[in-house]
């Protein structure tokens, strides 16, 4: 299924529930893979990032911060994502995908989507993104808050990594 079709599916779906759950609470959204999701008969990689991003379209809906971030004229822009394979997906699965934010600092908020079948562990893909207003990062404690205590050891070995591997974007 195109990334297009399954984010405004998704949208629709997201709006029966909307301002469910507060910004600080994981949501869930549920994608079924079909033949157009696959290779052969698992779920290709580039896939896990399409419904990462619907599942953070379901989470600004269900979350209310749509209305805000709409009117402010807000999007969120992702700076990295990372996924972790844990089991493959295969074709005619439903996906059970939560997302929750881990972290959020002055200028980037950190996501987690854990994609699971039938209660089983299959992927995580990690998120780190930015709110922006035109050019300009929009703190994101403006949107969901302040989160206190220190960055989780994981993000921070994450950021880390990428300021090694590539120092000219830092």
């Amino acid at each position: 299924m195109s990334g297009l079709l399954r984010n405004l599916l998704s949208i629709v779906w997201a709006l029966f529930h909307y301002r469910s759950t507060s910004a600080l609470s994981p949501t869930v959204a549920h994608f079924f893979v079909t033949p157009l999701d696959t290779g052969l008969a698992t779920l290709k990689s580039d896939k896990y990032l399409q419904m990462a991003e619907s599942a953070q379209f379901d989470y600004v809906i269900k979350t209310a911060l749509i209305h805000p971030m709409l009117a402010k004229g807000y999007s969120f822009v992702n700076a990295s994502q990372m996924i972790k394979f844990v089991k493959p997906v295969r074709l005619f699965q439903r996906v059970r995908v939560e997302s929750r934010v881990m972290y959020a600092d002055d200028k980037n908020a950190w996501f987690c989507h854990t994609f699971t079948v039938e209660n089983i562990k299959h992927a995580e893909v990690l998120v780190k993104m930015k709110f922006k207003h035109g050019g300009i990062t929009v703190p994101p404690e403006k949107l969901l808050g302040v989160f206190k205590g220190a960055k989780p050891a994981g993000i921070q070995a994450w950021d880390e990594a990428l300021a090694a591997a590539s120092p000219a974007f830092q």
